[in-house]
């Protein structure tokens, strides 16, 4: 296989549009007796003549404008490319992909990225759910979420959302004629809507924490899912308790068609974090899209 030098090949087709080594030299910032060797080189390595030369001019022979035909408008296409590349480093364009839990995506992420997208047509977001630390290099994600700032050292955290706070509730025909739970412990005589971990397949342990008194309780019950807003949902339709974030079941207790109980055992985390890699080359659309989120607390 021949392996060509590019710009000779550009060099090539520069002269033989312009039909003139002095002007083809002129546009390439070369002398005119460089770009005629040049040529010469390329036509000794094809082992083809490609240019006629007289002393007023120059033109294609057979097999040059056989390459030129070809060759043009593939080096057009790669230039394009190019300025569109440099167009992506001075405004924001592309897909910036996001793994992140459901709630994140809805309570955090959308509602800061709807205007982000609105105002900028060349942008795309693709959202992916998962419950799990994702290795985003490995997913090939810009950037994921989770709770806390504790990363990878290769890892910028960037915090998106206010402390998040879980809550415990059921449903007012649910919990008739049972015995309100006060303490983890009496979560074993109740069901509980289970959430299963994608990590290693096991159930999620109830974290609960009072007066510097850290719990897990691990809960049983009829139904379990992979997904918040479903297990929000069973609690609304009596199947159990549910340990999901309080924002979510607060509207639901207001309108008295949820009860807390454990109130003063709801523990408190590190809200929501946006997570990308220190050393990767931060795109305008990824920077834009990290501005939109930072979470600033209200004064």
């Amino acid at each position: 296989m021949i392996k060509e030098n590019l710009n000779d090949l550009r060099a090539f087709v520069v002269v033989a549009r312009e039909r003139s080594f002095t002007r083809a030299a002129a546009q390439l910032g070369l002398s005119r007796s460089a770009l005629s060797h040049a040529m010469l080189a390329l036509e000794t390595r094809l082992g083809v003549r490609l240019l006629t030369r007289t002393t007023r001019s120059v033109s294609t022979t057979e097999a040059g404008a056989r390459l030129l035909h070809t060759l043009a408008p593939r080096l057009d296409e790669i230039s394009q490319e190019l300025e569109s590349l440099s167009d992506l480093r001075a405004r924001p364009a592309g897909t910036v992909r996001i793994t992140a839990h459901d709630h994140a995506i809805v309570t955090a992420l959308w509602p800061r990225l709807l205007p982000v997208l609105r105002e900028n047509p060349d942008v795309n977001i693709e959202f992916s759910v998962d419950y799990a630390f994702t290795d985003i290099a490995a997913g090939r994600f810009d950037a994921g979420v989770r709770v806390g700032d504790r990363v990878d050292k290769d890892m910028v955290a960037v915090r998106i959302a206010p402390d998040l706070r879980m809550a415990v509730a059921g449903s007012p025909e649910y919990l008739s004629g049972r015995p309100v739970p006060l303490a983890p412990q009496d979560l074993t005589k109740h069901r509980c809507v289970n959430l299963r971990l994608p990590t290693h397949g096991g159930l999620y342990a109830w974290d609960f924490e009072k007066d510097g008194q850290v719990l897990n309780a691990r809960v049983g019950g009829q139904v379990i899912f992979n997904n918040t807003f479903l297990m929000l949902q069973a609690a609304l339709d009596g199947m159990g308790l549910a340990y999901v974030p309080y924002d979510l079941v607060r509207p639901h207790i207001a309108a008295g068609r949820l009860v807390p109980v454990l109130e003063d055992w709801w523990p408190v985390f590190p809200g929501y974090h946006l997570y990308y890699a220190s050393r990767r080359h931060v795109s305008p659309a990824l920077a834009l899209v990290i501005e939109a989120l930072r979470y600033r607390a209200p004064l």
